[in-house]
């Protein structure tokens, strides 16, 4: 099932007393393919961090499918974040072949051996990348590298994927590919939020836009396109 999201009167503080986010509230459906934009360093990755427990807010409540995020006992932060699939810019590879990559993560988060065989060659099909499952992370364009990434995250079924500056190191056809692993994903039945300030992909996809200055949501808009008062750096 896929995951809903909502955020209540958030403020996040960073211990050295910055304010990173600022009185948020969002509410994202089960199923919704959603983009978070906006310049470097006004909240994006910060709210992001919320969703998967990397952060904790001082004041409001994070709720994912029902579930508060910051009061989750330890023992339960492990089921939130195998619910919780996540793609970085930097990609984060292991120096492992790249069907090792796949397979680690399903092993970490505790899947079965038998579910591991299954789904490491369906999720590297999927990427196109089953022809190089024995090459390493090093022989791989930057391109099949992200591809790599989002195969280690599919091969998760998380019902709630979120994306942060995923094409952010691409060339424009990677980045077309990347977009286009990441729709598939959610109209296979994903939540998709996809934190970007890239203004081409956002005007080409036209899904919903909420736009973040400064820590705070400024524009919510339904179908959109990057705003232009936002700037893309």
């Amino acid at each position: 099932m896929p995951a809903s999201v909502e955020i209540k009167d958030v403020t996040v503080i960073y211990p050295n007393g910055a304010t990173a986010l600022s009185d948020v509230n969002l509410v994202v459906d089960k199923g919704e393919f959603m983009f978070l934009v906006g310049p470097t360093g006004h909240g994006k990755s910060t709210l992001l961090k919320l969703l998967y427990r990397d952060e904790v807010p001082a004041k409001g409540q994070v709720l994912v499918s029902g579930w508060d995020v910051a009061k989750l006992a330890p023992s339960h932060i492990a089921r939130l974040r195998r619910r919780v699939g996540v793609v970085f810019q930097d990609f984060r590879l292991l120096p492992r072949t790249v069907w090792e990559n796949v397979a680690f993560a399903l092993h970490a988060t505790g899947f079965p051996y038998r579910h591991v065989r299954r789904r490491v060659p369906q999720a590297l099909a999927d990427v196109g990348l089953l022809d190089k499952a024995d090459d390493y992370p090093s022989q791989l364009s930057a391109g099949e590298q992200q591809s790599l990434a989002i195969a280690r995250v599919l091969a998760l079924q998380p019902p709630l994927l979120l994306a942060d500056e995923p094409t952010g190191n691409l060339d424009p056809d990677s980045t077309t590919h990347v977009m286009d692993l990441l729709a598939k994903a959610n109209e296979e039945g994903a939540t998709m939020i996809v934190a970007t300030h890239d203004p081409s992909i956002v005007n080409t996809m036209r899904r919903r836009v909420v736009a973040m200055r400064s820590g705070k949501i400024v524009s919510d808009t339904p179908e959109g396109g990057y705003p232009g008062d936002l700037g893309s750096a």
